[in-house]
This record gives structure tokens, sequence and C-alpha cells, in this order.
């Protein structure tokens, strides 16, 4: 049997099409841009992926992405500990600090209440936030989930296994389009929705 070598251009391609919204024209852009960039871009390319699987880990408060332990929000003594913003992913985490709206933690799910695909509270980080609420002394938790069929179950699930421990459980205002992506709502609409947030 003859060794068929693979074609690295092709090999890019198919690893590019595994990133989010990157279809096989899309990707084959990309990997002709990599090809014209020069070896020393190309190096640090890679070494930027290289260091990101090796040093970047889950802070072991808040699940956020980090390579400190605790993240730099969790060890903030500047930030309110008492207010706790409840995301389902690190990206959406990123976009409201973006914003510059909300000074105090966060708790990252990594996930939402999916029983179409058999996700449930007990695979995404919910009993690590019921944990941390009384350990914290949490004074209101922020659902701030994206306005999806998913979001909502996991926003009135969260809002019926917190309010028993006397907590305030609020939600981010409306004005945010019902199935849009958190990480993708304007700042200006996101800043109102979260100082316009509403009791639930």
């Amino acid at each position: 049997m003859t060794y068929q070598p693979v074609d690295p251009v092709a090999e890019l391609v198919r690893n590019l099409k595994k990133l989010p919204g990157v279809g096989e024209k899309t990707a084959t852009r990309f990997a002709y841009h990599i090809l014209n960039m020069s070896r020393e871009e190309t190096q640090a390319m890679a070494d930027a992926i290289r260091r990101i699987t090796e040093e970047i880990k889950r802070c072991s408060t808040c699940f956020n992405f980090t390579f400190t332990d605790p993240c730099a929000i969790c060890g903030s003594q500047s930030r309110n500990s008492s207010l706790l913003c409840v995301v389902e992913r690190p990206v959406d985490l990123n976009t409201i600090e973006k914003a510059g709206i909300f000074k105090g933690k966060y708790h990252v799910l990594h996930g939402v209440i999916n029983m179409l695909n058999n996700v449930g509270p007990e695979d995404i980080k919910i009993a690590e936030l019921l944990n941390r609420l009384p350990r914290e002394s949490i004074r209101e938790v922020i659902i701030a989930l994206s306005p999806t069929t998913e979001g909502e179950a996991t926003a009135l699930y969260l809002q019926r296994v917190i309010k028993p421990m006397g907590i305030k459980v609020t939600r981010l205002a409306s004005g945010i389009p019902m199935g849009s992506s958190l990480e993708y709502v304007d700042q200006y609409t996101l800043t109102r929705a979260m100082e316009n947030r509403t009791e639930i």
C-alpha cells in the first residue's frame, strides 16, 4: 500500500472548520491568509494556541477561564462580593466586563439546562453555585443568561432553588431580543438591562 501524504493545507482547513461559525469557504480563506503570513507571525499564533492549552484552566471558584487560581476577579478585594452574576459561558462574562457595568463577582455555568440534549442541572455548574451562596454570604444573584428557551428554563430552575435560601434573585431587564445570544448584545442595551434588572 503506497503512503499518501496528508495535504497540510487541507488538514488546516479541516481543523479551522471546527471553529464555531466557520464553514468550508471561511476556513479556506483563513488557511490561505495564514500561508501568506511570515514565519514569525505563524509561530507566534502557534505559540499562543499552545499556551492556552497548557496554561489556561478554570478558576476553582467561578469556573471562568484563567491562568491564575483564583482568577483576578475572584481574588479582587475591590469587587462587591455580595453580588453574584450567573452567566452561561466565559465569553458572556467577558462581554459584561467589557461593558464595565458590573462590579460584583461571577459564576459561569458552562452550559444551560437542555433536556432535549440530555443536559440536566447536574451536568452544569449549578451544584457549585448553590454551595457558594451561603459560603460567600451572597445577597443577590443576577441571572444573566441569553433569552433563549434553554436560558429561560435554566433561569426558572435557578429561581426555584435559590429563593428558598432567602437570597434575592434578579434577571436582566427586557430589551435583549428573545432568542439572541448575550455575546452579541450591544453595550447600551446590556447596560440598560443590567441597571433595570427585575426581581423574580
